[in-house]
């Protein structure tokens, strides 16, 4: 699976865009940034068509771009779990209003729960529900590439912040816990922001995970 990390927006959202291959110019998005910016770039330059755009969360800094890939991939097929849904309709849920945006998406093509696969472009992926930044907070896990993207739930030597609405930090530590550090060592972490790790590392370092918290 060739993995396309692209930084956008003045949150620094990481986006990711995955093909199958190098060659295969359908592809994956996980996540649409706070806008297209630098996203649109690399598929128009690279020529690559978006079928799917999986939403981890339902914040502005992730969402903010879905109506752009929408006009510019009419078929796109937009997923976000069931219990984040209502953000995509609510500025103040998804936090737009406080950067002055008042954003507002569509609703979603399908809503996700825990253990739903999603198959397109030769990719598969595997929902895992890890709330606690929201109600409906996911990650993605390709078992075949050894690989997660954590959206807000785990970053590098931290998590994702609780202390929005409908945040919850025992239930975020719980379910990296349970979910995320359950994987091998060697999974490789692709968080919504920052650098990637592994499951490895944040299981010895990350300060968040010690067995006190």
């Amino acid at each position: 699976m060739e993995i396309r990390c692209i930084t956008v927006g003045s949150f620094d959202s990481n986006c990711y865009v995955l093909s199958a291959a190098q060659s295969v110019k359908e592809c994956v998005i996980i996540d649409a940034g706070l806008d297209l910016g630098a996203l649109a770039d690399v598929l128009l330059q690279q020529r690559l068509t978006a079928v799917a755009l999986v939403l981890t969360h339902g914040h502005v800094d992730h969402i903010g771009g879905v109506e752009g890939l929408r006009r510019a991939f009419p078929p796109i097929h937009v997923s976000i779990h069931r219990f984040d849904q209502e953000m995509l309709a609510s500025a103040e849920q998804n936090l737009s209003h406080l950067a002055g945006r008042n954003l507002t998406v569509g609703q979603a093509d399908t809503l996700l729960e825990e253990g739903d696969p999603i198959e397109a472009a030769g990719i598969r992926l595997e929902v895992l529900h890890t709330p606690g930044h929201t109600p409906g907070g996911i990650s993605l896990l390709s078992r075949a590439e050894g690989a997660v993207f954590t959206g807000d739930a785990l970053f590098a030597e931290s998590i994702g912040r609780t202390d929005f609405p409908g945040g919850d930090h025992r239930q975020l530590v719980s379910a990296i816990r349970n979910k995320l550090l359950a994987l091998p060592d060697e999974t490789r972490v692709y968080p919504g922001h920052g650098p990637s790790t592994t499951i490895g590392w944040e299981r010895r370092h990350n300060p968040y995970l010690r067995s006190n918290c």
